[in-house]
């Protein structure tokens, strides 16, 4: 047989050739036995902006190595892909460039892929899917018709944000930090409007105690989950206004502060407000609403900005102590949140407190730490305390005093122990064009009607003028808007809301099971068999709404009947950004201060404009800071195996990975290396020594090494994906094998066949082509990996260290199974212990086991 001919690492054309080979081979399909134990590996699908950046590709990286590897391991795979595609920026690109929006994202998409298929990544193609597609929003207007069924979507009236001059609503990301629209500059307004929304509320406390069942989640994660859930449990309770019949409703944590509210608030939003409101007061608490509404929740709510508020003129009873106080309403009392009211308790709360001195309210002692402290406050006290100037409560500690404090209230039925959430229920309506429609109907006769299952999708229409003005562009077409009930005949008009796009991606994990299912949403079979999602890997930022609204998505169709697990996702990697090396001006402000790497001389970095001297250091990876990396030129230098490997060898996936082109070279350099060892061996002639059973010490070294290598390589790998550790790994077999002397041996062979065997994964392209070269015919990617033999690990021989009175004087081999009484005959008949212990009297011989024998002298 010929030796195969050395050649040069060539990165472009193995990557080519071998993406190829695997597209004819079909290796990346998904199994449909289900003889082999099932893993689901899933990034985040992108939203399809048109290009790829390195965020992406450590992204899909980190994914496509656990795909490999557990295809590796004997799993079945499926590993898919998809567009998360609906949403503002397709329809603002509309606007913008005059182009429809479908065609703007479907023209991203193809570009994208494209992108995304020179990655070399193992995606299952055939499972592909797009949110915008009608055959796929079909099936979240069916998954929204199951919501209505069940009682958890209805419309109520809710404040968003407006623009008085574009007359449309805005999404909070659509505001900027001074209250303007993103489009007309407007200072945008808050308003009423009729809004959907869906009763995540109901699954409040399930969503809160199966965070415990994601043991393969980050705790961080997890807690910001909990926190955005807030649970508390608290009191509710009733103050009685004055001269009415009318009550206005608190919810507290605090209850046993009951006797020291001096005024309650309302939100300048809530029904009361009018009603409460004197004559002296109604112009200007209704200037302080007008204003209040020009202010978004956020600058409401803000920490460091100062609370505004104005007195109603009218009066409450708290009912505990009888006394009248003021009814005030401020900015900081949200009419979304809680009962839209809360209890100002001056003394011991900071906001209250603050609030108070501002507006000269009284402020009252209720707790104090032990009875007898001093009770001149210089700010509020909120720990827990003794309760006085409490009536009946006096002497007790606050923590019964609470539970006593609710047992009255409840027996004189002005209130009650109630367990609230911070949580609310999700508003998804959308006045905007590119999104899934609303399916339902509005008839005069019939009120709310659902589209029958036959008739979906209804589908968004073309023939559509977007201005970016003048509120939904689907309430402005007449022709679609106008329809017969499906249930009366009658004249009806359709909703023409679109759904907010966090819908779309709440469930996509679902239908990559059986993603090409015309007849329904998906099989139950096949979705129970492949979910839950087993590595699930996404950015932080999505830590909240998507994880947690994927999670409620699932527990609501899991009770309609449609699968038989809770949880979407078993385990979680949250993946560190890419940092590049960032410019700044400190003297500069906004986005001026940051200067583009490409302007600036990295040997003496200076502001092209002003000449001033520049601050270094690593931010995110932006298009506004300048400070990006392309995906494409780093490949075209390099090639995608050694992105893959910088990236993967940089940083821990959870950790944050400053880009440095030095280390890009690194790895390249380690591949070259790892190409010439193993091609120079492939061109050897091969002279095997015979395996008569009996290995040579070089022998059993390496193939301890290649051992060590397998097991510390599979530990790094198979639950905590620590990469950077498992290259490590790779580079140290790559050195022993590069040092050994018996390369005629099969031990060697070994070694190499290990080698790219577990590089394959790392470096897909240039692992194929190195396993062809040394002679086998299938891919690399459907072997087996290995497993290490325990046997091997252990030495045949170590090195005993020979101590004099504490001193080393030599050292020896010896068999490593020797014990305490031969390994003191072998240090005494070695050449250091005869020459040291010759006529002198051994007091003592301390040995351990392994490391040394100290000979103690009299």
């Amino acid at each position: 047989m010929e030796s195969p001919q050395k050649t040069s690492y060539q990165p472009a054309a193995i990557e080519e050739k071998w993406q190829k080979t695997w597209l004819e081979l079909g290796l990346d399909k998904t199994p449909q036995d289900t003889n082999k134990p099932k893993f689901y590996a899933l990034s985040m699908f992108p939203y399809p902006s048109g290009s790829l950046h390195m965020g992406h590709v450590r992204n899909y990286t980190i994914t496509d190595v656990i795909a490999r590897l557990k295809r590796m391991q004997g799993y079945r795979v499926l590993h898919p892909m998809g567009w998360d595609a609906f949403g503002l920026p397709a329809e603002n690109a509309a606007i913008d460039r005059g182009v429809p929006p479908a065609k703007w994202t479907y023209q991203n998409i193809a570009q994208m892929r494209q992108q995304l298929q020179r990655l070399g990544l193992s995606l299952d193609w055939e499972t592909e899917l797009a949110t915008c597609s009608p055959d796929y929003y079909k099936w979240t207007q069916w998954i929204f018709l199951q919501f209505l069924q069940a009682g958890l979507a209805y419309q109520r009236e809710a404040a968003v944000n407006w623009d008085p001059i574009d007359q449309t609503v805005l999404a909070n990301e659509q505001v900027d930090n001074e209250g303007r629209s993103w489009r007309s500059g407007a200072i945008v307004e808050r308003k009423l409007l009729r809004q959907w929304f869906f009763k995540i509320t109901d699954y409040a406390e399930e969503l809160l105690n199966d965070l415990d069942k994601l043991t393969g989640w980050p705790e961080r994660v997890k807690l910001m989950q909990a926190n955005w859930i807030g649970k508390s449990t608290g009191a509710y309770l009733e103050f009685p206004i004055v001269g009415l019949d009318e009550k206005i409703g608190v919810y507290t944590t605090r209850p046993d502060t009951v006797y020291g509210v001096s005024y309650v608030v309302l939100a300048p939003e809530h029904p009361l407000t009018q009603v409460i409101t004197t004559s002296d007061q109604k112009a200007a608490v209704a200037a302080f609403i007008k204003e209040v509404s020009n202010q978004s929740e956020l600058e409401r709510t803000a920490e460091d900005k100062p609370k505004r508020g104005i007195p109603t003129g009218g009066k409450v009873v708290n009912p505990f102590t009888g006394e009248e106080v003021p009814v005030w309403i401020a900015d900081y009392v949200l009419y979304e949140y809680g009962t839209g009211a809360v209890m100002g308790v001056p003394a011991h709360d900071v906001r209250d407190f603050k609030f108070a001195k501002e507006q000269n309210l009284g402020i009252k002692v209720v707790i104090v730490p032990e009875i007898g402290a001093e009770k001149t406050l210089k700010s509020a006290y909120t720990e827990a305390g003794i309760l006085v100037n409490s009536g009946g409560f006096n002497g007790m500690n606050s923590v019964d005093a609470k539970k006593a404090i609710i047992e009255f209230a409840e027996k004189q039925n002005f209130g009650k122990l109630r367990i609230q959430y911070r949580l609310r229920d999700w508003l998804i309506s959308r006045q905007r064009y590119w999104g899934a429609p609303i399916p339902v109907i509005h008839c005069p006769e019939c009120g709310i009607v659902p589209v029958p299952d036959k008739d979906l999708p209804v589908q968004l229409p073309e023939d559509i003028e977007l201005s970016g003005r003048g509120g939904s562009p689907l309430a402005q077409l007449e022709s679609w808007v106008n329809v017969p009930c499906p249930t009366c005949g009658t004249p009806a008009k359709r909703e023409t809301d679109t759904m907010d796009t966090f819908i779309d991606s709440s469930w996509y994990f679902l239908r990559y099971s059986d993603a090409k299912n015309e007849e329904k949403i998906f099989d139950s079979a096949k979705v129970n068999d492949w979910m839950p999602v087993d590595q699930y890997v996404g950015g932080i930022e999505h830590a909240i709404l998507h994880l947690l609204y994927s999670r409620f998505f699932t527990k609501v169709l899991r009770d309609r009947g449609l699968f038989n697990f809770d949880e979407p996702f078993q385990k979680l990697l949250t993946q560190g950004m890419v940092q590049g090396l960032t410019y700044m001006n400190p003297n500069k402000g906004g986005k001026d201060k940051w200067i583009p790497s490409n302007l600036v001389d990295a040997n003496n970095p200076l502001d092209p404009q002003t000449g001033e001297p520049l601050q270094r250091l690593y931010a995110t990876m932006s298009k506004s800071k300048g400070n990006g990396v392309a995906p494409e030129d780093v490949i075209n230098k390099y090639g995608i195996d050694t992105a893959r490997m910088f990236i993967l060898f940089k940083a821990p996936p959870e950790k944050d990975l400053e880009w440095d082109e030095a280390d890009v070279e690194g790895q390249f350099r380690f591949l070259n290396r790892v190409w010439r060892l193993v091609t120079d061996y492939a061109a050897s002639p091969k002279q095997r020594t015979t395996d008569n059973g009996q290995l040579t010490k070089a022998e059993k070294d390496l193939r301890r090494f290649i051992h060590i290598a397998i097991q510390a390589i599979t530990e790094d790998v198979v639950d905590e994906y620590q990469f950077n550790t498992a290259i490590s790994e790779l580079m140290k077999l790559s050195n022993a094998l590069t040092d050994a002397d018996c390369h005629n041996s099969p031990i060697y062979a070994e070694g190499m066949l290990t080698l790219v065997i577990m590089l394959a994964p790392f470096a897909p392209h240039i692992g194929d082509e190195l396993w062809q070269l040394l002679g086998n015919k299938n891919s690399v990617h459907t072997q087996t990996w290995p497993s290490f033999d325990p046997a091997a690990l252990i030495a045949d021989e170590i090195t005993l260290v020979i101590q004099i009175m504490g001193k080393t004087r030599g050292a020896i081999q010896v068999p490593s199974q020797s014990d305490k009484a031969e390994l003191e005959k072998y240090a005494r008949e070695s050449e250091a212990g005869q020459r040291y212990l010759e006529g002198k009297e051994v007091k003592k011989v301390i040995v351990v086991p392994g490391k040394l024998v100290n000979f103690v002298l009299g």
